[in-house]
């Protein structure tokens, strides 16, 4: 991946409300989960939320709105599995582009479940804890400050999806260009640490992870996750 392409990450909202950065992070987390018929179902309610946002983010998800509103769902089920599931750059958990399946990936989902913990959220066995819509919705309903953190602490992964995703032309795209815009600008480093992940892609060692799967329905407000 050139890095070029990195100046096409979208300016940050510097001064974006609290509520209309939780807000993205509610509508991110919806959006970028498995487009089944709950989700489908709320598409009108998801757009009228869209429209209370400033204009540095409501473009981004009005796109991918309107394409799933405009899809019909057997397309859309397909392009979501080739998108999230079997593209190894293009995974929805966090941890897996530095880890890869290897034992130290363990250690760094540690790190979400004891976040999760510490707001009164207990993990179950159905989710890995680094899935991005699972942040993005603890962020968005439980802990915005822990999951801001969290968000931060990987912004370089979030912003490698968005080039990703962006390169191949999906529509999913503009959910992580509106994350990204909730959160602080990329630094030197975190430049740095892209570059270094696109280069090398996720390390190769197949191991089990169940110890640190987590519960979809954790979440009180959270639709039903694969």
């Amino acid at each position: 991946m050139s890095l070029l392409k990195l100046r096409r990450r979208p300016e940050p909202a510097v001064r974006m409300a609290e509520r209309d950065r939780r807000l993205v992070w509610r509508l991110a987390a919806l959006l970028l989960d498995y487009p089944g018929r709950d989700l489908l179902a709320m598409l009108d309610e998801l757009d009228g939320a869209a429209e209370q946002l400033p204009d540095e983010v409501r473009p981004q998800l009005a796109g991918l709105l309107t394409h799933l509103r405009t899809t019909p769902p057997i397309d859309l089920a397909a392009d979501y599995v080739a998108t999230f599931d079997m593209r190894r750059r293009a995974s929805l958990h966090l941890t897996f582009y530095a880890y890869g399946d290897t034992r130290k990936r363990g250690m760094a989902l540690l790190r979400f479940k004891h976040a999760y913990r510490h707001a009164g959220v207990e993990l179950g066995d159905q989710e890995l804890p680094d899935h991005l819509p699972v942040l993005l919705e603890f962020a968005a309903t439980v802990d915005p400050i822990g999951g801001e953190r969290l968000l931060g602490e990987h912004l370089p992964v979030i912003e490698l999806l968005r080039l990703s995703l962006s390169d191949s032309g999906s529509p999913y795209a503009g959910a992580l260009a509106a994350v990204v815009a909730t959160l602080p600008p990329l630094t030197t480093a975190d430049r740095r640490r892209i570059a270094e992940l696109a280069a090398e892609g996720p390390p190769e060692e197949e191991v089990g992870l169940e110890p640190f799967a987590m519960d979809p329905t954790m979440f009180a407000q959270s639709e039903g996750r694969r």
